[in-house]
């Protein structure tokens, strides 16, 4: 039966502004949670916002009530994050999904992030970008998939396990909203988002990471996706994705497109120890896609993102904007 399995991993609750609120169970931390709290990649110092809510329908009403700027969304938000990673999900009898869960604090049904890596890449690159989410109330889960493809496969997987979620959130928590199932996706995981979303899979929409386009039946894929994508891309006279034009040409409606000054392919990760990126890029990418997935959660729509983006599109930090 389809489902999820709790593996001998850790399970450790951390309180923005650097405590370490509860650990579940003493045991040696996996790879990913060590990697969160001792390991090469520093949990990065980003200060905690200071609101004070008791939840997240608390926090959207504060929100959408004030002048959107995405820049609040650079710091933490104001919710614990309980960390289980090597979560795994029973896809069916021979299947299972390896996965990274960060759990929001707050006790009501609140919405689920769902990040896809890339090529060469891992559900470890988006660990920072799935916590911060969190924080800010939604719950994140980085997933690991064949990182070389086929890249349409993947996209029918991630359908899947998205449906799966839909019939029976247990599986990843219990507080989850299943009307609120949001995809991220970075580089060619862009193409898998795409897919899932055109293969009919239950999500309120997509967020594409600097999406690399993968297969010559994209273009049909893209035609066929109803619900809101927005393309937070790379600076691309410093790094080009390739075939990104196709989300923007394709997706008939519906779909907005900016880029961020200066930043890197490999900027949409976080974290990410490539060469050419820095943590202030990819800051602003957690920041916009944080907005993103908040506006898309609270309102259905990214109108309320588009607008916190607005003193940066005047500032020149977000540019080539546009909507459909």
């Amino acid at each position: 039966m389809a489902g999820h399995k709790k593996n001998a991993t850790s399970r450790v609750a951390f309180l923005f502004g650097g405590t370490i609120a509860m650990l579940e169970r003493a045991v040696i931390f996996t790879a990913a949670v060590g990697t969160l709290v001792t390991g090469c990649a520093r949990l990065p110092d980003l200060g905690t916002t200071p609101l004070k809510v008791p939840n997240l329908a608390a926090l959207q009403r504060h929100l959408l009530s004030h002048t959107a700027n995405v820049d609040q969304f650079r710091q933490r938000g104001p919710f614990a994050v309980t960390v289980d990673s090597n979560h795994e999900i029973r896809l069916s009898a021979t299947e299972r999904i390896d996965a990274d869960l960060f759990l929001a604090a707050p006790a009501e049904k609140a919405p689920l992030v769902i990040f896809l890596h890339g090529y060469a890449s891992t559900k470890q690159s988006h660990t920072f970008q799935a916590m911060h989410v969190a924080s800010w109330g939604m719950h994140g889960l980085a997933i690991q998939l064949p990182n070389n493809g086929p890249w349409n496969n993947n996209g029918k997987t991630l359908a899947r396990i998205v449906n799966l979620i839909y019939r029976s959130p247990e599986v990843i928590d219990s507080r989850v909203d299943v009307s609120k199932i949001i995809l991220v996706g970075h580089s060619f995981g862009g193409t898998s988002v795409a897919i899932a979303l055109a293969e009919g899979a239950h999500a309120a929409g997509g967020i594409l990471l600097d999406p690399a386009g993968v297969g010559r039946d994209l273009p049909g894929f893209l035609r066929k996706i109803v619900s809101p994508v927005i393309l937070l891309g790379a600076d691309e006279n410093v790094s080009a994705a390739r075939n990104r034009e196709y989300f923007y040409r394709y997706i008939p409606g519906k779909v907005a497109e900016v880029s961020i000054k200066d930043a890197a392919h490999e900027d949409a990760q976080y974290p990410s120890s490539f060469a050419q990126t820095t943590e202030e890029m990819q800051i602003s990418f957690v920041s916009a896609l944080t907005a993103a997935a908040m506006s898309l959660s609270a309102t259905g729509k990214f109108d309320y993102a588009w607008a916190s983006f607005s003193g940066a599109f005047e500032n020149g930090k977000l540019f080539n904007a546009k909507t459909k």
